[in-house]
């Protein structure tokens, strides 16, 4: 819907025009900058086939819109990377089918064929976090104020990213420490044994047990130990203790580490500050608010999307909430209580959102939740349900710490913004998939069944069609 003022923008790029700013655009130039070399590496064939006679005249919509899928490709690819790197045992096999099936998620692959930011966004985002994977910071921060050049709302996945790796740097270090005395320890032992040889008898199989006790130590700086470590993680608050005093015994390790990052942020709340707001263009249409009904809203979408894997949580939801009645019970109530609360005092419709009804939002918000006035009400235990499923999914692999996180990145991204735009859930949705533990083909071949489903409706209706605005006086929206 944005392409009016994208492709315009960008056009102005190809001739050399930087100045000139269209005042309804609200995020940073970074997309336009990226399709420059990607129209460039294009213009010697197209000029030697006599298609163009200058560079500008190259930047078609076409042309601009086709740079997306160069960044979906690239995408793809750091999904192919952080799989192999987070999960090396999945397997080169696996891990490219995982990739093929996230090319595939609908919210992903639509805006792959149209001139918007979120593609590039996307990997922008996914590189920052491959980086840091490696303990590239420089490079990862980098790469985050690349992100950040794209979509100013990616500062929170910087800090997201930021914050889990320094937390991994932590542990990491703990357990090589503990590794390294482990090992020492060992020697000590052997050398008093050796030492005490002389003066007592050794019974014959006493080498074999401790050669097996030196083997069975962990190295669990891996990616791999880490997951398997996870299943026997303390609670929440027991690791926010351990992480002080790491951090504390760590902190000029971890500040000249991550300095890079604060850097970064620094420059970005000038900038904020300069500017007067978060966008650039449109501020009145896009003020910060209270929206945490959207919260809820992505939750839904996002176990949709994963609609095999959350089913099977049910289950293991239900099992723990039998094994911890009374506890069970007070959590789900206050679950319960802050969906009812989320819904009715912080659900907003954006002007936006009803004046044009060429979004699946306007639809669903028409139709659904708009149908009766209990619907909203109705749908808040299936709210519920999608965030248990999730927290549920991510706690099998990863820290306490680490969803907790991950849950606060996602309310800073999505509860400021009015309107509903289910393409702002990509980006937690891939870090959402990327870290669930589900291996089996037929859960992978249903979510692409799905996917595929999705993509063919949404394309035919895009293709097959057509709308046009309807002139009338005092109407603004498109007509089928």
């Amino acid at each position: 819907m944005d392409e009016i003022f994208h492709v315009p923008q960008a056009q102005k790029y190809c001739n050399g025009d930087f100045r000139s700013w269209n005042p309804m655009i609200t995020t940073p130039p970074g997309l336009y900058y990226l399709s420059l070399p990607h129209v460039a590496s294009l213009f010697p064939g197209m000029w030697f086939l006599n298609k163009i006679s200058s560079f500008s005249g190259l930047c078609s919509t076409a042309v601009l819109r086709s740079a997306n899928g160069t960044f979906a490709v690239i995408c793809s690819v750091l999904v192919y990377e952080i799989l192999m790197h987070l999960r090396p045992v999945l397997g080169k096999r696996k891990a490219t089918a995982y990739s093929v099936l996230m090319a595939l998620y609908p919210l992903h692959w639509f805006f792959t064929f149209l001139f918007y930011t979120d593609v590039a966004s996307l990997g922008a985002v996914l590189a920052m976090y491959l980086a840091c994977l490696k303990r590239q910071y420089w490079l990862s921060a980098m790469l985050g104020a690349l992100s950040i050049f794209i979509r100013q709302t990616n500062v929170v996945w910087m800090l997201f990213v930021a914050s889990v790796g320094a937390i991994d740097y932590l542990f990491d270090t703990r357990q090589k420490d503990h590794v390294q005395k482990e090992g020492r320890k060992i020697l000590t032992d052997k050398d008093s044994l050796n030492a005490g040889q002389k003066s007592m008898p050794r019974p014959p199989n006493i080498r074999r047990r401790k050669m097996d006790s030196s083997k069975s130590t962990v190295d669990y700086s891996t990616p791999q130990s880490r997951i398997v470590s996870n299943s026997f993680s303390p609670g929440l608050l027991n690791e926010f203790q351990v992480i002080l005093v790491l951090l504390w015994s760590s902190k000029w390790k971890i500040l000249t580490s991550f300095f890079p990052f604060i850097v970064v942020l620094a420059m970005f709340i000038s900038f904020v500050i300069w500017n007067g707001s978060l966008v650039l263009g449109a501020k009145e249409a896009h003020t910060a608010s209270t929206h945490f009904a959207q919260m809820m809203y992505f939750s839904l979408v996002s176990a949709a999307a994963m609609a095999p894997v959350s089913l099977c949580q049910f289950a293991h939801i239900w099992q723990y909430f039998w094994k911890n009645k009374l506890s069970g019970v007070l959590q789900g109530l206050v679950a319960l209580i802050a969906g009812f609360i989320s819904v009715h005092f912080f659900s907003i419709a954006h002007p936006y959102l009803l004046a044009d009804n060429r979004h699946y939002p306007f639809y669903l918000w028409r139709k659904v939740i708009n149908a009766h006035w209990l619907m909203k009400y109705l749908l808040v235990p299936l709210y519920i349900y999608s965030w248990l499923s999730i927290i549920k999914t991510l706690g099998k692999t990863q820290r306490k710490i680490w969803v907790l996180l991950f849950v606060l990145a996602c309310a800073a991204v999505l509860v400021p913004s009015p309107l509903i735009e289910f393409r702002y859930y990509t980006i937690p949705f891939f870090f959402l998939v990327l870290h669930s533990d589900f291996e089996d083909y037929i859960s992978w071949g249903l979510m692409g069944m799905i996917y595929l489903s999705v993509n063919i409706f949404t394309m035919a209706i895009f293709l097959f069609l057509p709308f046009h605005w309807d002139h009338e006086p005092g109407i603004q929206r498109f007509i089928w």
